[in-house]
C-alpha cells in the first residue's frame, strides 16, 4: 500500500470511530449494508457490455446516425418556402429579428434569400424533397419528416452537443453511450458503439462521442475505413497471438487484483479494454474487408465514386470524399450485423456560409446515393425494422442571406436554431409522415414544435427505455440523456 492510500484509509477510519455525533456509527452501518447487499447479490459478469434487459418492450435494437456537421439548409433541401422567392432581396420586419442573436448576420443590411431548388412530392405519402436528393426521395415511403425542430443552441459547437448529448455542457455522456449503458452490446467482438468520419473533423471533436461521467468502457470508438480499423490494433512484428493472450491474460490478472483493492470501475473498463482489443484482432479486419460483398452492392453504395467535379466542396474536405461517405454507410450496415449497437458517422462540413448552392449541391451528390441505399439495403436484409436511421445536425439555416462583412456576394445562409428539419427511417419510427409545420418564411415552427430532448426521449422509448428511469448518479444528482425536459412525440411512432 503506498503512504498516500494508507493516510486516507487512516484518516476515514478515524473519523468513523471517533466521531461523537453518531455520524460514524451511521456511515459504518451504511457501509455494512452495502456491503451485505454486494453479498447477497449474485456475481456479474465480468464483461460490462454484457447485454441488459430494457424497460419494456423495444421496437429497435440498433442505431445508425448520419450527423452532418454544420446544418443543412432546410428550406434547400425538405421544407420548401416559395415565399422566400416572392420576396427575395427585400428586409424583415425589425420585429422579427430585434432581439435574435445570429452568429454573423448584420441585422442592418440582411434580406430575405431565395432557393433556385425545385421540389416535387414523391411515394405513395407525397413527402417533398429537393431536386438535390432524388435518391432519398426514392425512400420517402420509410421515412418520418419532422419540419418542426427547435434548439436554444445557435453556434456549432454547442448545438452539436445539445444534439448528441441533451445538454449544451462538456462533460455529458452521448446518445450511443446512453445506449450501451442502458441496454449493453448485442456484439462480442467489437465495440458496442463504433465512429466513423468523412470530410473535415467536426468543431465538437471527441465530445460527440464522449461517455461523459459514465464509464468510459460506454464511449464511441473511432474507427478508419482503410488500414488497421484501430491504431495500434495489430501485433508489433516478432509477437504471436498466443505471446499476445498471454501478455492480455497477465494484465488483466493484476487489473482484476487492483479492482478488489480499489473498487474503481475504471479498471473494469480497462480490463474490458484490453480483452475486447484482443477479440478485435481477428474481427475488425474481417468487418473492413469487402471482397465477400457483391459488385452489385457496391454499386449501389457507390464506394468506388469519384468526387464530383462540377460543383464545389467546403474547403478543407479534402479529396475522396464520395467514397469514404459511401464505405462509411456500407460499413455501418455491415457492423449493425454483426452486433454492434449504435454507429455515428459524421461528415464535415454543411456549414453554408457562402456559395450555398455549389457547396449543397457537392455534399448532396456525395450522401444522396449511400444513405438511400444503406435505407434499401437494411429493408432488404430484413434489418430496417430493429434498426433505426437518422439524420441528424446541429440547427438549420436563416432564410435570410449571409452579409457578413467581407463576403463579395451574398451566396449564404447563417445559423437558425429556431426551425429545422430532421428525418428518421426504421427501427420503429412511422413511416411515410411528415409532422411539423414552420410559417411561411421557414422562420418559426407553427404546428408540433419539437425539442431535442423530446426527440431523446422518444428515441429511447423506441429502444425500450423510460428516458425518466435511465439516470446515472454522478456529483450527487441523478443525470439522464433529457437533461430535465424531453416527452415522447407519439407522431413519430409506428
Amino acid at each position: 500500500m503506498n503512504p498516500w492510500e494508507e493516510s486516507w484509509l487512516w484518516n476515514r477510519r478515524h473519523f468513523l470511530t471517533s466521531s461523537a455525533n453518531g455520524a460514524g456509527l451511521l456511515a459504518l452501518a451504511s457501509l455494512m449494508a452495502k456491503d451485505q447487499a454486494r453479498a447477497d447479490s449474485p456475481p456479474t459478469s465480468s464483461n460490462p457490455l454484457t447485454p441488459k434487459p430494457p424497460h419494456f418492450e423495444p421496437k429497435a435494437k440498433a442505431c445508425i446516425v448520419i450527423y452532418l456537421e454544420g446544418g443543412p439548409s432546410q428550406m434547400d433541401l425538405f421544407d420548401p418556402k416559395p415565399k422566400l422567392n416572392e420576396l427575395h432581396g427585400q428586409k424583415l420586419p425589425d420585429s422579427m429579428t430585434k432581439n435574435v442573436r445570429f452568429a454573423f448576420i448584420q441585422k442592418e443590411g440582411a434580406r430575405i434569400y431565395g432557393s433556385p431548388r425545385k421540389f416535387a412530392p414523391h411515394g405513395q405519402s407525397g413527402m417533398i424533397f429537393s431536386d438535390l436528393l432524388p435518391n432519398l426521395a426514392t425512400c420517402a415511403d420509410d421515412m418520418c419528416m419532422i419540419r418542426s425542430m427547435f434548439t436554444e443552441q445557435f453556434n456549432h459547437h454547442p448545438g452539436q452537443l445539445m444534439m448528441n448529448c441533451g445538454s449544451p455542457f462538456f462533460g455529458r455522456p452521448t446518445m450511443g453511450a446512453w445506449l450501451n449503458y442502458g441496454l449493453g452490446s448485442l456484439s462480442e467482438d467489437l465495440p458496442g458503439y463504433v465512429v466513423l468520419t468523412a470530410g473535415a473533423g467536426t468543431s465538437g471533436g471527441t465530445s460527440n462521442w464522449s461517455s461523459g461521467f459514465l464509464p468510459s468502457h460506454f464511449q464511441g470508438v473511432l474507427f478508419r475505413n482503410q488500414g488497421d480499423p484501430v491504431l495500434n490494433l495489430s501485433n508489433p512484428a516478432g509477437l504471436s497471438p498466443q505471446g499476445q493472450k498471454a501478455s492480455i491474460d497477465a494484465l488483466a490478472e493484476l487489473n482484476r487484483q487492483r479492482l478488489s483493492h480499489l473498487g474503481d470501475p475504471e479498471i473494469a473498463s480497462r480490463i474490458a479494454a484490453y480483452e475486447l482489443a484482443f477479440r478485435m484482432q481477428s474481427s475488425a479486419p474481417e468487418l473492413i474487408d469487402l471482397s465477400k460483398e457483391s459488385d452489385a452492392t457496391l454499386e449501389m453504395y457507390g464506394v468506388n465514386r469519384e468526387d464530383d467535379k462540377n460543383s464545389k466542396p467546403r474547403a478543407r474536405m479534402g479529396k475522396g470524399v464520395y467514397a469514404s461517405f459511401a464505405m462509411n454507410c456500407l460499413l455501418a450496415r455491415r457492423m449493425i450485423e454483426r452486433g454492434v449497437r449504435f454507429v455515428s458517422l459524421f461528415h464535415a462540413s454543411w456549414d453554408h456560409h457562402n456559395a450555398l448552392d455549389s457547396a449543397l449541391t457537392f455534399n448532396c451528390g456525395m450522401a444522396d446515393q449511400p444513405i438511400a441505399a444503406l435505407i434499401k439495403d437494411l429493408k432488404q436484409r430484413g434489418l430496417l425494422d430493429s434498426t433505426m436511421i437518422l439524420w441528424l445536425s446541429e440547427f438549420g439555416r436563416t432564410p435570410l442571406g449571409e452579409n457578413r462583412p467581407g463576403f463579395k456576394d451574398v451566396s449564404g445562409r447563417d445559423h437558425h436554431p429556431f426551425a429545422f428539419t430532421l428525418w428518421g427511417a426504421g427501427g420503429g419510427l412511422k413511416p411515410g409522415v411528415t409532422i411539423g409545420k414552420t410559417d411561411d418564411l421557414g422562420w418559426n415552427v407553427v404546428e408540433d414544435p419539437i425539442h431535442i430532448n423530446d426527440l431523446h426521449a422518444t428515441i429511447l422509448h423506441l429502444f425500450g427505455l423510460d428516458h425518466l428511469k435511465l439516470t446515472y448518479r454522478f456529483q450527487g444528482r441523478d443525470f439522464r440523456l433529457t437533461d430535465v425536459g424531453g416527452k415522447l412525440v407519439q407522431k413519430m411512432i409506428a
